[in-house]
Formats: C-alpha cells, structure tokens, sequence
C-alpha cells in the first residue's frame, strides 16, 4: 500500500500569524519543484521547531485548491530513520530499574533501558532543548496514584520504544498539577514524542488522558492498549501515525488535536484501530488526512475536522450522532470531507443524525462509500461534487450525492461513557 506524509512543517505553513483559539489564517504558497522524499536524516530533528514558527503572511487569501493539493501529495516526510527503528541501539545504553516511591530523573542524551515494578514511581526527563532521550520499555509495570508514569519536563524529542514485552502503566487516582502544569496524563510530555517498539504498551487513566504531548506526537509502531476517562492520545499540534495497532476504550476521543493556533492536524499512513469513544473516534482541530489503515470506530461521532480527506483505508464506523463530520473549527482550511479513495461503511440511528455531514462542502472522487441511514445520508451546507466512485446509501447505488433530509431529535448525545466507566468498580470515579 503506498504511503503519503504530511510533515507537522507543511501543515504549520498554511496557519496565520494570529489567531485566537481555532481562529483565522491564511496559506502560503507552496514550491512546486519540492523534491519528494522518503526520509528526512536525523539532522533535520534539529529545524522541525524552526520550522513551526513560519507562518503565511496576514494579508494572504484563503485558496482552496491549493490547500487540496498540498495535502493529496507527498512533497516532503514526517518521520526520521529513527522514528521508523523499532528497536533501539543499545550498545551504550544504561539500565534503570523502577522502584515504589520514587522519582526518577534523567538529564542526559541517553538510551535507557527500563526495567522492574513499582508503585508511585515516576521517570522524569528534563534534559536540553536539542538532547533526544529514549526510553526501552522492557517489562515495566508502574501504577501511581495521581502523577504521570512517565513525565517529559523538557527535551528536543522523547522516544518510548517497547522491546517485544508487555508494559504496563497507570495511574489510578486524580492527577496532581506540577506547578502551573496540568499533568492529566499517564505519559505526559511537554515536547515531541515518538512512540515505537515491536512490545504491547498498556495505559490506563481513571480520571484523565492516557498519552498527552503538547507538541508533535509520531506512531510509527507497537500495540497501545488504552483505557481513559478523557482523550486516549492528545497532542498540541500534530499527530502522525505511520503504523501499530490500537485497542482503545475512551470516555471522550480516541486520537484528539488541537491547541489555541489552529495548528492540530491529524495523518495517519496506516494501522490496525479498534476505538470505543465516547465522543469522537478521531477529532483534528484542522486537518484529517487518512491514507490506509483498518478502522474499527463506535463512538458518537467517528470522524471529525474542519477538513477531512480520505485517501485510502477500510473504515468502519458506528455513529449514534453524526458518523463523519466536518465542522468549522479554523478558516485556515475549506469546511470540507473529500474522498479520494478507500472502503468507508458508516451507520447511524434514526433522529438528528447524519452519515456524511459537512459544514460546507463534499468532494466524492473515488472510494466506495456505504452509508446506513434512517434519516440523512448525507448533508452539506454549500455544494457536493460526485466525481468518481461508488456510492451506496441503504443497499442502493446512486449516482448522485443526496441532500439530507430533515429530521426529529438528537439520538445518543454525546456518549457519556462505558456502562459508568470501566474496570474493578471504579466507575464511580468518572
């Protein structure tokens, strides 16, 4: 299956230089001699935050075909040589056993191999701005009861790595605040994190986030078992999933991004995605871009973006409100969903519920699209263009896109959680 990226760069290059919340911008014009690569050397690590800083110009206009083409090519890579190592060189790693009460601290550039069990412990980095820290996950078992397992105060890149083993964290209790920072999150990280490896990592929040990074966050493999009161994966600015598979049980989004700039973009190149949320399977503030995959989604909306395009992929969602969504959240993108490719089958109830709903418009070129809907199929606020692909509304192929149909009330809300929550009798916790 062949592969398209979008770089946290690229997409931090159609935001504007102000904006309040998911606000206003304008794009910058791309080259059109940008040589397509595959993978950026590892001396590139050092210019992605440079990078972030660029923005288009204010008096720039929005251009909507730009936009479409800048994110259905693959002029320049997300992921380094290492993000895409599964296994990490050890030949001068250093060992570190996990012990109860305890904080553990790491201020070097080093590989650390991560071993033992423990209660209220804590691995926490606060190294340079340009040191990249890896942690190798090999059997670890932490449970706290109200602090992150693993807390990246500051560093240039953090890499969790799985050697083949299952790991375990948790926290069990309310977080306490570091400070001024909110640490509502298992593995809590205010700079990049890569998450890899060939292991199992298990992560349960009884009251917050799973994995939270408020800045880029890359997969690009392993097995994430998660369990969270709140967003299973949350990041700032970007999220980009190369590759693994996710088992995911959570009482709001499976994969959320967003952050004050208008800058949350979401990519994902392929995986295996079992999501159970409560609100959104996978919510972007500004960019959905999927080109592979298998999805799995029940939740009370599956997808969701102010722009959301569908290269590729087999997706399947169960929806009790709208199944995919694109919602206005910034105007540094068209409102719009395009489908490019894939299979996507979409079910909702009857009520105030949609298949495919857009705030603005709807692009149909290729894919096959299955839609079960009691009351609307699809529904879109500006204009809908059927340009290739298959189209199947309730078991009959259609050669157009049809308007919804007005309907009755909300069905589901908005999820509320699992049967109160989940595991050993907490649900009174939520």
């Amino acid at each position: 299956m062949k592969k398209t990226y979008i770089t946290s760069a690229l997409i931090m290059a159609v935001m504007a230089v102000s904006m309040t919340g998911c606000g206003n911008s304008s794009v910058k014009n791309t080259s059109a001699d940008t040589k397509e690569k595959t993978v950026v050397s590892e001396s590139t690590e050092t210019t992605e935050k440079t990078a972030k800083s660029e923005k288009a110009s204010a008096d720039e206009k929005n251009n909507t075909a730009e936009i479409k083409q800048l994110l259905s090519t693959s002029q320049e890579t997300t992921f380094t040589e290492r993000d895409l190592e599964q296994t990490a060189d050890t030949s001068e790693s250093k060992s570190i056993t996990v012990s109860d009460s305890k904080t553990i601290d790491i201020t070097d550039e080093v590989v650390y191999i991560v071993s033992g069990s423990a209660e209220n412990c804590t691995i926490r980095i606060e190294a340079d701005d340009n040191a990249k820290v890896q942690l190798v996950l090999d059997g670890v078992e932490i449970e706290n009861d109200d602090f992150p397992a693993i807390y990246v105060v500051s560093a240039d890149k953090v890499f969790v790595t799985t050697t083949d083993s299952e790991n375990t964290l948790t926290v069990s209790g309310e977080f306490t605040a570091d400070g001024d920072t909110n640490t509502d999150a298992v593995i809590y990280s205010k700079d990049d994190l890569v998450l890899n490896g060939t292991g199992t990592l298990n992560v349960t929040s009884y009251y917050g986030n799973g994995i939270t990074c408020k800045d880029d966050m890359k997969i690009t493999g392993g097995t994430y078992n998660v369990k969270s009161a709140l967003d299973a994966f949350e990041a700032n600015d970007s999220i980009s999933v190369y590759d693994g598979t996710f088992n995911i049980t959570a009482n709001k989004d499976g994969f959320h991004c967003e952050n004050d700039e208008a800058e949350g973009s979401i990519t994902i190149s392929d995986g295996t995605f079992t999501i159970n949320g409560g609100s959104d399977g996978i919510q972007a503030c500004a960019v959905l871009q999927i080109d592979g995959g298998d999805f799995d989604i029940t939740a009370a909306e599956g997808l969701e973006a102010t722009y959301i395009v569908i290269n590729d992929g087999n997706i399947t969602i169960d929806a009790s409100d709208d199944g995919i969504n694109a919602s206005t959240s910034t105007s540094a993108y068209e409102t719009a969903i395009v489908f490019n490719g894939g299979n996507v089958n979409v079910s909702v109830g009857q009520g105030d519920t949609d298949a495919i709903d857009s705030n603005g418009s709807i692009y149909v070129n290729g894919g096959t699209i299955n839609v079960t809907a009691q009351m609307s199929s699809f529904d879109y606020d500006r204009t809908a263009e059927f340009n290739g692909g298959t189209i199947i509304v309730n078991g009959q192929e259609v050669s157009e896109i049809p308007q919804s149909m007005m309907g009755g009330g909300m069905r589901g809300g908005m999820g509320g959680g699992f049967d109160g929550g989940f595991g050993g009798g907490r649900s009174g916790r939520f």
